[in-house]
């Protein structure tokens, strides 16, 4: 009887030392390390690749953003966001219809999940392709796939590089600038394939208002 209380001891404190042990190497040295070495080597990305502009945060180039005028209403909650002309505009965001968060809201990330045969999908689409064709000017056979459809994710921070030129002649003439100025900066912002052949070419849309921003300056 005694042999067995001694070892059922025994085994329990050597249960605990190990647990004690590994809280410590696994919950205290181990995260302490990486977030160390992350911060070091990598702070920008350990940090959430966040942007500044003028020394304040105005977001973050992994997730999208809307570039909306001020509401009419601010009380209104169900007011319809209107796009500011001034900005390029991001692609569409299924994250938002819900009763959590708004459009491009990181409190929820998700796709629409309507079937290629949806009658609601299609629908929106015939809405965004005609909306975008009138804001922007042009004509609807021109509209890119990436202005008709959300993103997997719900908050994409990139568009396509035709995306953006098409968006460069509105934006020029909303903010009284040479088309040729603004359509020189997407060039500078689009980035090609990683390696050459990793994904598409992308254009972030916050880095491009932002230099948008600093071209209307001067």
């Amino acid at each position: 009887m005694n042999n067995t209380v001694g070892n059922t001891a025994r085994l329990a404190g050597a249960a605990l030392r190990a647990l004690l042990v590994l809280t410590l190497i696994c919950g205290v040295v181990y995260p302490l390390l990486i977030t160390g070495v992350a911060q070091a080597l990598f702070h920008d990305k350990a940090n959430g690749s966040e942007v500044t502009k003028d020394g304040k945060v105005v977001g973050s180039t992994l997730y999208g953003q809307p570039f909306d005028l001020p509401k009419k209403h601010p009380q209104d909650a169900d007011e319809a966001p209107r796009p500011d002309p001034k900005w390029f505009q991001p692609r569409p965001s299924a994250a938002g219809p819900n009763t959590v968060n708004t459009q491009y809201s990181i409190l929820l990330s998700g796709a629409s999940n309507l079937g290629a045969d949806s009658k609601v999908l299609k629908d929106t689409v015939t809405e965004r392709r005609a909306a975008y064709a009138e804001f922007n000017g042009v004509e609807e056979r021109q509209v890119p796939v990436d202005a008709l459809t959300a993103s997997a994710s719900g908050v994409d921070p990139d568009i396509s590089p035709e995306n953006a030129r098409l968006q460069a002649a509105r934006v020029a003439r909303t903010n009284h600038l040479d088309e040729g100025r603004v359509e020189q900066l997407v060039k500078d912002h689009t980035d090609e394939r990683t390696a050459g052949f990793l994904g598409e070419p992308h254009v972030n849309v916050l880095q491009l208002n932002i230099a948008l921003k600093d071209l209307t300056r001067h």
